[in-house]
């Protein structure tokens, strides 16, 4: 490598240490770690707060994971693994297979909605062994419904930056409603009055929010979520042709 250029730090570019301290190996950081975020938020996470919690210093922990953002990388990748992608591609039922993808995506974000203020730190992270497995399944859902291999890859860029676009502002407003301590019906309730003056003179946007009201707060978010998803679905299923259609 050219000495004016350096290496991309990651823990995945980095070879794992062969033994580990029984009492403190990188799973239990990272099953650790998530606890934390989960718990308390991004702003929470130190090595020195993730020692206290391990009963452990700062320092024990720097044997297994060089710094934070190795440590965010590990995190984010094992939340991926919680992502149910189907291990068989049936042609038959790519579409609700891919679906279901989206739909479970979005569901591991919003169970951690700290990782969406994290994401833009992880740039190896389609080095890691979950998002590797995820990706290849995914991968072949779509290849499986006729897409070729390089248009498998967009499609399926393409579906992940709609749910987490989505997510990224449904995350925050959860994040924001726990931080207040009010269930979201409260919360819009309490903010009916000034919504309403808000949208008086903008007769779109008033009826459609009077059409919103008495609809439970969740079910509207799911329903704005599957929309989206539908229609991103509808457009690449117009690449495979009128033999995919036909088989819905």
């Amino acid at each position: 490598m050219p000495a004016d250029k350096q290496p991309i730090p990651s823990v995945w570019a980095r070879p794992r240490a062969k033994r580990e301290q029984p009492a403190l190996s990188r799973d239990r950081i990272v099953s650790e770690a998530i606890q934390l975020l989960d718990a308390e938020g991004i702003e929470a996470l130190s090595m020195r707060s993730l020692g206290t919690r391990l009963g452990a210093g700062a320092t024990s922990l720097y044997r297994h994971v060089a710094n934070k953002d190795e440590l965010i990388e590990l995190v984010v990748d094992e939340i991926y693994g919680e992502m149910r992608v189907p291990a068989d591609a049936d042609p038959a039922g790519w579409r609700a297979a891919i679906a279901g993808c989206a739909h479970s995506l979005r569901a591991m974000v919003l169970r951690h909605p700290w990782v969406v203020s994290v994401l833009g730190q992880v740039g190896l992270a389609y080095l890691g062994p979950n998002l590797i497995r995820q990706s290849d399944r995914m991968l072949a859902l779509f290849q499986a419904a006729g897409f070729s291999p390089g248009e498998a890859d967009q499609a399926m860029k393409t579906l992940i930056a709609y749910v987490i676009g989505m997510t990224t502002s449904e995350a925050a407003y959860l994040s924001m409603l726990a931080r207040s301590g009010q269930s979201e019906q409260d919360l819009l309730e309490s903010l009916r009055p000034a919504a309403e003056q808000a949208v008086q003179d903008h007769p779109l946007l008033r009826d459609g929010y009077a059409a919103q009201q008495g609809r439970e707060p969740e079910q509207l978010r799911e329903e704005t979520f599957v929309y989206g998803v539908e229609r991103v679905l509808d457009g690449l299923e117009t690449r495979l042709g009128p033999t995919a259609a036909s088989a819905r």
